[in-house]
């Protein structure tokens, strides 16, 4: 018994091969064809349970097909595949009412499934989000499978409101998220409002987000509004969220609870419409081990998750996201180069430990301060040599510099330099080990001031365990620091 009946469109007669075969394999009746005229008469004689179909076509692009089948048969859901995979093309998707959007090439076995939970579950109404006009201004840059999820998630959550937290490292671009759900979602025409707790003062982050009045403390010499009230209708940004003071994190726990706040020294409760998207570096759940975090507010934030990941987990990008940066410097003067393959190979071979925003300003300064038109790897090298030997000279945080891994490896890298063919002295591994454990316990006691059930509780460890590395290793119960 057929499954149902999926229509296919593609003008690539071997895409229209696979699908067919793969789709008939898994039990579904498929009729396929190279073009939108095909499509649209099948579908005006009601024919179909679901559309699969490639965006650029001889005859119509698709997207100009769309809402004409939407009108005619709001429930029939329709599936969008398409070389062309930029944030555009699936926030174009979810705009025009499509139940997903896959990038080619697709797996066949995601594709099957996709077919099967359209049939179960039919696709709602468009939402408002505007297609992008210009690719060069898009927020988000690249093709690689990790950014081709990002860009099919941030299509989902511009059709709602829903809370959304964005963890990934320093320089990945969790801002540029956050406006990107902003500017193609439902509040568009409201303000993007963004506060950065790192950035704030601890002891003026309440006044900063509600606001205060006038007399409400020492130096409150006339009412200012807060971040809550110039977010009103739009988006209300919070990045750095685990730097937040636990006092503050209770009061935007109420307001997220009863969408009400109070001013500070106000009295009187004010209604909120805001969206929030949240952003973080740090692993929220340690922090609430750790005591530093609520959990009830992790779980208000952390609605829908949505990591970033670092530019090593996607080298591929790296081509575009150069083309990407010089344009944008075209713009302000700065000169056009070609990258020669030996430059390009050098880049993919770096770390990035800054990330995106370390590429940005790569290609920025290359473009401003050489006069040749070809970049070549020797040139990419030196300047890449450079940014290591300011990261290893300046004093830095795992999060500034990139992944711990990658700051193991540079670390790890001194043992075998200048020993020429010799090996360093043996016992490497336990030496390599102790350094690490012993700021590891320290710090973990600092943290519980010197409280050891806490302490191997945050640590994972047996309470006797930690006990025995603690007289090993010479540490200091109380202040958590080494003899």
């Amino acid at each position: 018994m057929s499954k149902g009946t999926v229509l296919v469109a593609d003008d690539d007669k071997a895409i229209r091969t696979v699908l067919t075969q793969a789709l008939g394999r898994a039990g579904f009746d498929v009729r396929a064809a190279s073009t939108a005229a095909s499509l649209w008469q099948w579908v005006s004689n009601g024919e179909g349970d679901v559309i699969v179909t490639d965006v650029m076509m001889p005859d119509q692009n698709a997207f100009d097909l769309i809402p004409r089948i939407k009108k005619l048969r709001p429930d029939l859901p329709i599936i969008v595949v398409s070389a062309k995979n930029t944030l555009a093309t699936a926030i174009t998707a979810a705009e025009k009412g499509a139940f997903d959007y896959l990038p080619k090439p697709f797996d066949l076995a995601e594709l099957t499934g996709l077919v099967q939970r359209a049939i179960d579950l039919p696709t709602q109404g468009a939402g408002n989000a505007q297609p992008a006009s210009d690719e060069e201004a898009l927020p988000l840059v690249g093709g690689s499978p990790a950014m081709q999820d990002i860009y099919r998630s941030v299509a989902r959550l511009t059709q709602n409101d829903l809370s959304v937290l964005i963890t990934g490292d320093s320089g990945t671009g969790k801002e540029l998220v956050a406006r990107a759900l902003h500017d193609y979602g439902r509040r568009k025409r409201g303000e993007f409002v963004a506060l950065n707790m790192a950035a704030i003062p601890r002891e003026l982050i309440e006044s900063e987000l509600f606001g205060h009045e006038k007399g409400a403390f020492t130096g409150a010499n006339q009412r200012m509004e807060g971040r809550f009230a110039q977010a009103e209708g739009g988006t209300l940004f919070l990045d750095e969220i685990g730097d937040m003071p636990m006092e503050t994190q209770t009061r935007l726990l109420r307001v997220l609870q009863e969408g009400e706040y109070t001013t500070i020294g106000g009295r009187r409760a004010i209604k909120t419409d805001a969206r929030i998207i949240a952003a973080t570096h740090q692993d929220l759940r340690q922090l609430i081990r750790q005591g530093l975090f609520r959990e009830d507010l992790y779980f208000r934030l952390n609605v829908v998750p949505l990591r970033l990941p670092p530019l090593r987990e996607r080298r591929e990008d790296i081509a575009d996201l150069v083309r990407h940066f010089m344009a944008l410097g075209a713009r302000e003067g700065l000169a056009m180069k070609t990258y020669d393959s030996e430059a390009m190979e050098a880049m993919r071979a770096y770390s990035w430990p800054g990330n995106v925003r370390e590429l940005e300003n790569l290609v920025r300064r290359i473009s401003a301060l050489y006069a040749e038109d070809v970049i070549t790897g020797d040139i990419v090298r030196m300047e890449l040599s450079d940014n290591q030997a300011e990261n290893a000279a300046a004093p830095h945080s795992v999060s500034e510099s990139g992944s711990l891994i990658d700051s193991l490896y540079y670390h790890l890298t001194s043992y075998f330099e200048g020993h020429g063919d010799d090996l360093p002295p043996n016992g490497l591994y336990e030496r390599v080990l102790r350094e690490v454990e012993v700021p590891l316990i320290e710090l973990s006691l600092q943290a519980t001031r010197g409280n050891q059930i806490k302490t191997a509780e945050l640590l994972g460890l047996n309470r006797n365990t930690l006990r025995k590395k603690i007289r090993d290793l010479e540490i200091d119960v109380v202040r958590g620091i080494k003899k």
